[in-house]
């Protein structure tokens, strides 16, 4: 065997022996089927081939699209719900043995998550209450993925799609509700002004100076604002007079 041959040889060893990895990576080191302790990188990582074998893993944050899920919440109302979930590795050698494809399996495990935490809550819930189920959702996935050597940092619900009769109804429950609050409300001012007004009543019963003095109050209103309207003032003890013959 010639030098060259030798050279060659060793030259493709080293080529397959040789890896450079980016920050954001890590080898996992299989030696003759066993793992070594400690995962290997970033930068220039030597491997021995063929007795070694390397599965290199992202660390980066990964943005995971969950696509849209049929759910029946606990009112017996159909929509569809789709989310994103933010993950990304903390331990490689974790997320290499334990599980056969890391990404995979947190994307089945976020949409069986959200169909079954989803599927508890009621219509009206679902739509008020997304940090809360965001935070559930997010809860739980991370306990679930955490053997995986997995941390899951947020799940965020994007889009509820319900049926186009039921976005009626809604919109004729909302403008029942305004119109019950309005109600409400204008009852709410005629009760206060009648109050005032027993309130008023009381007083001047108490002193009926105040009554003359409202009543001349308001013929300077009235005459201030009409200047063409001319009034006969009648006290009101007259019209007293005139209604206790009638009753003789």
């Amino acid at each position: 065997m010639s030098w060259m041959t030798v050279l060659v040889l060793v030259a493709l060893w080293l080529f397959n022996s040789l890896k450079i990895l980016n920050e954001y990576e890590r080898a996992v080191i299989f030696r003759l089927g066993r793992v070594l302790p400690q995962p290997k990188g970033p930068g220039f990582v030597f491997v021995f081939w063929p007795i070694d074998r390397a599965v290199v893993v992202s660390l980066r944050l990964v943005a995971l699209d969950v696509p849209p899920q049929d759910i029946i919440t606990r009112d017996n109302v159909s929509a569809k719900v789709n989310a994103v979930t933010y993950f990304r590795v903390m331990d490689p050698i974790r997320a290499t043995i334990e599980v056969q494809n890391y990404q995979y399996a947190t994307s089945q495990m976020a949409q069986t998550t959200l169909r079954s935490v989803l599927g508890e809550m009621e219509l009206d819930e679902l739509l008020s209450e997304r940090e809360k189920i965001n935070e559930k959702l997010q809860t739980i996935l991370d306990q679930q993925t955490d053997p995986w050597g997995i941390k899951v940092s947020n799940v965020a619900v994007k889009h509820v799609d319900i049926s186009d009769e039921l976005r009626r109804a809604m919109a004729r429950q909302a403008e029942a509700e305004r119109e019950r609050r309005a109600k409400i409300i204008a009852a709410e001012g005629e009760f206060q002004s009648a109050e005032k007004i027993c309130q008023a009543a009381d007083m001047m019963q108490k002193s009926p100076i105040a009554l003359q003095l409202r009543y001349l109050q308001t013929l300077v209103e009235i005459g201030s604002e009409n200047n063409t309207t001319t009034l006969f003032p009648i006290p009101i003890d007259l019209l007293r007079a005139f209604s206790s013959k009638e009753k003789e």
